[in-house]
């Protein structure tokens, strides 16, 4: 567990010697004083003068200017979708693995664009890329831990910043994260590809123009086959399933969650109020351990792994909604992200994408989303087209990049912000406390410190 969890447990089990906790009080979230303790909704003291950014637009940039922290797999794919748009320029890139600068940096040449500066001088070297005065916008795609150091540093450096998922591990970070972009005024943005999938952006419009009547509940997960990624002698497999061996959550929240958010105006009207979570038994990593690493004078069997491997949590709104939100990476499963919506007029639900409405023509039965296209499809994905498709992910992370070039190069509020990517990456810290403490409810932190009710 983290040193969060630990210092909670402790407060929460001094909570109920005390007979805080035994009359349904919800122990909270984050607990660093007697304040929170009694009063989890209260957000850290913050200044009185400290205005939120919500709404906030981005200044307008001639040709957007942009440094990458991180320039593995994922950093590089991302470097392949920005280099494919107009009005963008990548000055500098910084990685602990020259090799892996290098091939970034060639990819960048071969595009016909300027060799950028490149920083290769160990683990902060990206202190001095943020401080460029020619960048303006900083993507991180390192290991998870480096996300933080990597935004917090770019926020001081008065730079606006975006992550991968999770943005951050700890309530502790993610309140840190909240604070810096509204002092610095810059934006700090979990750069949530699912977000812009042509099937989410197609159920988020048929959301919002009432197609499924009120809102009830929604469906959320991260079920991939992950474990030969994990045991790999290279790239993620050097740190990613370090995250077994620390935390029992739910660790990856945030690609079913971000598009179920949108859809349910999380942030804007509405907030998640409380979590519980659900941990099963720890055996999909261990078994495949057995199966495929043969020597046992291999480090990799001096691991324990502490994360259950199917977790569920159940999340509830101020207003009454619920959300389903599942993690599993280390079984055998074809991939899904739920991404499922129950309405008082009808339904949705993925993989397959399938839509029931009350009334349509052939009754009670599941249809295709081929008719809904000809109406509900969005802008963006209209106008993009075959062009998204060559992209990433099906073409969501190439619409991701386009949006987030077109809202910096015109001067847009952008479509998520830093509230939107706390709330999203909660779930981690919150998972991890309620399945310590037996399924307890935790108490989900307004990041937006009020200002989600408009």
């Amino acid at each position: 567990m983290s040193d969060l969890s630990r210092r909670d447990l402790l407060k929460g089990a001094a909570l109920a010697g005390a007979g805080l906790a035994a009359g349904g009080l919800f122990l909270p979230a984050i607990a660093e004083d007697a304040a929170a303790v009694l009063h989890p909704d209260l957000p850290p003291p913050a200044p009185a003068t400290r205005a939120t950014m919500k709404g906030v637009p981005f200044e307008r940039h001639a040709t957007v200017r942009i440094g990458i922290v991180g320039t593995g797999l994922r950093g590089r794919s991302v470097l392949n979708e920005l280099l494919a748009l107009d009005n963008v320029a990548v000055i500098a890139i910084a990685d602990v693995v020259a090799e892996k600068a290098a091939l970034a940096a060639k990819m960048i040449t071969d595009a016909g664009k300027p060799a950028p500066a490149s920083y290769v001088t160990g683990d902060h070297g990206f202190e001095s890329l943020v401080r460029r005065d020619d960048v303006d916008f900083v993507y991180t795609a390192t290991p998870w831990e480096w996300h933080v150091p990597v935004m917090l540093a770019s926020l001081a450096a008065g730079k606006h910043c975006g992550s991968e998922c999770p943005i951050g591990t700890t309530l502790k970070d993610l309140w840190a994260l909240v604070d810096a972009s509204e002092k610095a005024r810059r934006h700090c943005l979990h750069l949530e590809n699912c977000n812009y999938g042509e099937t989410e952006m197609l159920v988020n419009r048929m959301v919002h123009d009432g197609v499924f009547g009120e809102l009830l509940h929604a469906e959320a997960a991260y079920l991939h086959d992950l474990r030969e990624i994990l045991f790999e002698n290279r790239d993620e497999g050097l740190w990613r399933r370090a995250w077994h061996t620390r935390a029992n959550a739910n660790l990856y929240p945030t690609h079913g969650l971000g598009p179920v958010s949108w859809y349910l105006d999380i942030n804007k009207g509405d907030r998640y109020d409380y979590l519980v979570s659900v941990a099963g038994p720890e055996r999909g990593l261990e078994v495949y351990r057995e199966a495929t690493v043969k020597d046992r004078n291999d480090p990799k069997w001096r691991e324990r792994y502490v994360t259950g491997d199917h977790n569920t949590s159940i999340l509830k709104t101020v207003g009454g909604k619920t959300v389903m939100l599942q993690h599993d990476v280390s079984n055998p499963r074809p991939y899904t992200r739920h991404n499922r919506v129950q309405g008082t007029k009808g339904a949705f639900e993925d993989y397959p994408p399938r839509v029931y409405v009350e009334g349509q023509p052939g009754g009670e039965r599941w249809t295709g989303i081929d008719e809904w296209k000809k109406t509900h499809t969005d802008p963006l994905w209209t106008t993009l087209g075959e062009r998204a498709k060559g992209g990433g992910h099906g073409g969501m992370d190439f619409v991701m990049a386009y949006r987030l070039v077109q809202c910096l190069h015109e001067g847009l509020v952008p479509d998520y912000d830093v509230y939107d990517a706390a709330t999203w990456s909660a779930p981690f810290p919150l998972s991890e406390m309620s399945v310590a403490k037996g399924s307890a409810p935790m108490k989900f932190p307004d990041f937006t410190r009020d200002a989600w009710r408009k």
